[in-house]
Order: structure tokens, then C-alpha cells, then sequence
């Protein structure tokens, strides 16, 4: 196009607002590179933390199964396997209708450290992991609690003990681990980057572990905490009916001037989220509404992912239509060039091939889907999982 031409094209207000707004989104993700540099320069936790001489405190880690016979075994196998003196693992059996219990009584037998808690009802006003966990700590004898996941895999046997040194070292009172997320299939490969991404973008790890802060997180796969900070969170009676349990503690906590910490956890123990697509999108549309919680929240994510995630791909298909389609076009290239250069270290960092970055536009789509599918909930749309029907999100 001949710059007198560029220059005509670009006096009309839309094409013009068009193309800056294009280039702009280009430029916020090149600035992501900075957030990128600061997330490296993260501590990891590690078998080094470990290390040391004083006296460990008692330990109780409780993990509530419902239906989980392809994973209980493996799952608390890793925990009896963990170097740690004075633990204790309590497993809640959680209504289950296939060999959970049996794999549970089996491995208790075995190993006097495991003890399990049957539950044949769930009453009325609470979520079925609410609830396990609820009795589970009754019955806990740890002066620490640790909550995981039932899907979780543990493969360092100083796991345990590198949480809670680090934890005493940091005069942290509630410590979360992130796990590494195993993907093995096509869609997990896809979806669950940028459904980590949209997490990041709310709860960046800088705020989240600020006493400054109000931001707040927490994993539910990895939940460390001293009895006293979990009374003061108000325990899981207070949040019975809640889906996203793992939230509102970390809400109550930084509420309550309890010191929270979130770190990464490397590839001390890893945790598979959801198999299946139709699996993917129930549980991510369950987190997103129980993460974000408002309207408002939702509303901004779903034109996070439309303007910066996708829209560089659009203005690119559709810059022909603009009178300025050189202009539009290069300016959508660059985008997506800017945004592709932060996608491949960040996939990189999440322990993803790079590769797998091309996918974006397809897993930022269905992230879209999922978070439009989360609002739902505020209108009283149904949510079934594990099993039982809860309205809204509770």
C-alpha cells in the first residue's frame, strides 16, 4: 500500500482505533516478558529444604476420596512413603459406590499410620468434600494439618518435610505447594495453560504472598496449615457449602492476618486434574466461578480472553474488510508474534512443550466458553460433581 494510501486509510477513526488497539495488545504482551522474569526468580521448593536439625511437629494429612479406586492407592501409598516423623494420614471415604473403601481398609491393615473414616451420608447444607475433611480433622491428631487431593502423586519421600521446614524458615502459618500438572492427552495439553494463565492474571504470586496484599490463593491439592491458623479460618464448617473450599480459606486467612504463602512445588509431586474434555470443562467452569466469585470478575476474564488472547487472530482473518488491511494485518502479526515469544517461556516454566503454545486460540476459546458457562452459576445453574447436584455454586 503507498503511504499516502496508509495515511488515507488510517484518518477513518475506526481503522485507526482498529490498529492501535491491535498494536496496543502486542505491547501488553511483550511487558508479560517482565512478569515472566520475575516468576523464574520465584523459589521453588525442594528437597534442599529438607534439611535441618530441629524437632519436627506431629503431622496429620487427611485426603477425602469419593469414587476414587483408580487413585486412592497410588495417592496415599505416596504419603505412607514420606520420611516424616510422627505422621499420621487419615483417608475419608466419602460415599463411595466402587472399591475406594476396600483399597483404604486394605493399605490401613498394613500400615498402623493410616487410619480410615467411612461416610455413609451427606447431610443436609454441606459439600461432599466439606464434609470428609470436616470429620477427618475431628479425628486428626497432627499439630499440622495438610490437605490434599485424592489425584495427587507423591514422589519425593522429603515432600513433608521440605513443606514444613520451609514453612517455620518463612514464618509461614499457611503454606499451599502448587503441584506440577500432569497432561497427557490432547485436550489437557491445550485447555490447561491458559486456564492456568487466567489464574495467574488474578492472583499474581507477588500479591497473593503479600501481607500488604488482600489477594489471596490457595491449592487445594496441597494445604499446610497450623491448627490454630485453621481455627482461625474458621475451618471447613465454615465454608460447608462452597465448592472451592480452598478459596475461601485463603480469603479467611489473609482476613485474619494468618501469613499465607503459595510456591511452586516442582516436580515433588504432581496432581491430573481432569481427563476428557467434557471432565475439563465441568471442573474448570467449577473453579472459575469459585476463584473469581462475582459477576464483575467473570465479566473482566471473558474480555481478557477476547481482547488480548484472541482478538490479534481475528483482526488478522478480518483485515481484509479494513481500508487499511496492510496496516491492520501487520499490525495483528505482531501481536501474535509478541504474544507467541511470552506463550513459549511460559509453557516452558509450566512444564509444557512449547509447542503446544500454537494451541492457544483454541484453548483460550474453550476458556472462554467455560468462563461464560461459570456465570451461569450466578443465575442458579446446576453443578454435579463426584456425584451430587449443587445449585449455583454450592
Amino acid at each position: 500500500m503507498p503511504l499516502a494510501a496508509f495515511d488515507f486509510a488510517l484518518t477513518a477513526s475506526w481503522t485507526a482505533a482498529w490498529f492501535w488497539a491491535t498494536l496496543l495488545v502486542g505491547l501488553v504482551w511483550l511487558r508479560r516478558h517482565l512478569d515472566l522474569n520475575a516468576a523464574a526468580d520465584e523459589p521453588i521448593l525442594s528437597e534442599r529444604d529438607a534439611a535441618g536439625d530441629d524437632p519436627l511437629p506431629s503431622l496429620t494429612v487427611l485426603v477425602a476420596a469419593k469414587d476414587e479406586e483408580a487413585n486412592i492407592g497410588a495417592c496415599v501409598a505416596g504419603l505412607l512413603a514420606q520420611d516424616y516423623p510422627g505422621l499420621e494420614v487419615i483417608a475419608v471415604n466419602d460415599r463411595s459406590a466402587d472399591r475406594t473403601g476396600a483399597i483404604l481398609d486394605d493399605l490401613a491393615a498394613r500400615d498402623g499410620r493410616l487410619r480410615v473414616i467411612h461416610v455413609r451420608e451427606l447431610p443436609v447444607g454441606w459439600a461432599g468434600k466439606n464434609h470428609a475433611m470436616h470429620l477427618g480433622v475431628q479425628a486428626a491428631r497432627g499439630e499440622l494439618l495438610c490437605f490434599t487431593d485424592a489425584d495427587c502423586r507423591f514422589h519425593s519421600p522429603l515432600l513433608l518435610r521440605a513443606a514444613v521446614r520451609f514453612a517455620r524458615r518463612a514464618g509461614v502459618e499457611f503454606l499451599s505447594v502448587l503441584p506440577h500438572l500432569d497432561a497427557f492427552t490432547f485436550w489437557e495439553r491445550v485447555v490447561q495453560p491458559p486456564a492456568g494463565a487466567i489464574m495467574v492474571f488474578w492472583f499474581p504470586p507477588d500479591k497473593v504472598n503479600s501481607p500488604r496484599s488482600s489477594r489471596a490463593y490457595a491449592n487445594g491439592a496441597f494445604m499446610l496449615l497450623s491448627r490454630a491458623a485453621y481455627a482461625a479460618c474458621g475451618g471447613h464448617e465454615r465454608f460447608r457449602t462452597a465448592l472451592n473450599e480452598d478459596m475461601h480459606f485463603a480469603r479467611a486467612a489473609k482476613q485474619a492476618g494468618i501469613r499465607l504463602q503459595v510456591i511452586r512445588g516442582g516436580r515433588l509431586y504432581s496432581c491430573r486434574m481432569y481427563v476428557g474434555l467434557r471432565q475439563i470443562w465441568r471442573g474448570w467452569s467449577r473453579i472459575f466461578y469459585g476463584c473469581f466469585g462475582t459477576l464483575p470478575r467473570l465479566l473482566v476474564s471473558v474480555a481478557f480472553l477476547t481482547v488480548f488472547s484472541l482478538s490479534p487472530y481475528v483482526t488478522l482473518l478480518l483485515a481484509a474488510l479494513s481500508p487499511a488491511a496492510g496496516a491492520i494485518a501487520a499490525a495483528a502479526a505482531l501481536a501474535i508474534l509478541s504474544q507467541q515469544s511470552v506463550l513459549w517461556r511460559f509453557y516452558r516454566l509450566s512444564h509444557v512443550a512449547p509447542h503446544w503454545a500454537l494451541t492457544w486460540p483454541l484453548g483460550a476459546a474453550i476458556c472462554l466458553g467455560m468462563t461464560v458457562n461459570a456465570m451461569t452459576r450466578h443465575w442458579g445453574a446446576r453443578t454435579t460433581w463426584r456425584g451430587t447436584t449443587y445449585t449455583g455454586g454450592a
